[in-house]
């Protein structure tokens, strides 16, 4: 069976031990958590090792079974450095995670992969790898590119299906990948161009924001579950890996505004198992 997870940001407005219980109670087999916060402004979680909130996680991890395999969610710019991402590094190595999701904004390609080679070098002791995702509204775009980047700093991609779409990639590129570059790969659903406009939520979970762009708005708060749009996700999941597992990323704040946070995850895993059964591997 492909392990299915329930990733942080469909569920943001849940705290990392609400997240796992509903997760558990849903069906998932694992969890990523947000550990470090993205955005301006945005608040983060306290998951230091050790902490109350880090400790209930635990907690509600071993009573549940589930396993956190990714965390989030680290900028590496023209500056980024040790102190950026230690913290994330310890709090995810206290969750058993085992990668690190990170997106390139630096756009000097030499300096950024030996940014991301050093993080690497201090996640390896850790058991966490890298994962660089290549996002349509940031410097590093394409699969191509990122996979480029990923294997010259001895990293992972995260491949997700929005971003592959937006960002002009196709399945073949993803077909194309060496198996071991792909730890994962994340599902929503979108129309297949870009939307000439979405509102934009009064508000965002923990403070959350968007820039206002439209690429921005839908791939934040405005994806869609798997089979409510046109994104190409059977010739995608059949593309990468057999067995890649799946996370889950469908912030949906129109689905968030009228529904439970357990009917989200249900919905959201009934659907991906949907796609999985017309899936010809």
């Amino acid at each position: 069976m492909t392990p299915i997870g329930l990733a942080h940001l469909t569920l943001l407005r849940l705290s990392p031990p609400e997240l796992v219980a509903v997760a558990a109670q849903a069906g998932y087999d694992f969890v990523g958590v947000r550990v470090k916060a993205v955005t301006t402004g945005e608040q983060q979680y306290p998951m230091e090792p050790g902490s109350p909130m880090s400790k209930e996680t635990l907690r509600r991890l071993d009573d549940t079974g589930l396993e956190v395999r990714d965390i989030e969610f680290l900028t590496v710019g023209a500056t980024t450095g040790p102190a950026d991402w230690k913290p994330a590094l310890d709090a995810g190595a206290a969750l058993g995670a085992r990668t690190l999701s990170v997106v390139g904004t630096d756009t000097d390609r030499s300096r950024l992969i030996d940014t991301l080679a050093a993080l690497a070098a201090d996640a390896h002791p850790l058991g966490i790898r890298p994962t660089l995702e290549p996002i349509s509204y940031q410097p590093v775009a394409t699969v191509t590119e990122a996979a480029r980047i990923a294997g010259a700093a001895g990293i992972a991609l995260l491949v997700d299906a929005l971003h592959v779409q937006r960002g002009g990639s196709t399945v073949d590129d993803v077909r194309a990948l060496d198996p071991a570059l792909v730890p994962v790969l994340q599902l929503c659903d979108a129309p297949l161009e870009v939307p000439a406009h979405l509102e934009l939520p009064a508000d965002l979970p923990l403070g959350m924001t968007a820039d206002g762009s439209v690429r921005q708005i839908e791939a934040r708060a405005r994806r869609r579950a798997v089979g409510e749009g046109e994104l190409p996700l059977a010739a995608l999941v059949a593309a990468a890996p057999a067995g890649t597992p799946l996370s889950v990323e469908v912030p949906d704040a129109l689905r968030a505004a009228r529904c439970t946070d357990l009917d989200i995850a249900r919905h959201q895993l009934a659907a991906t198992r949907t796609l999985l059964a017309g899936v010809a591997r």
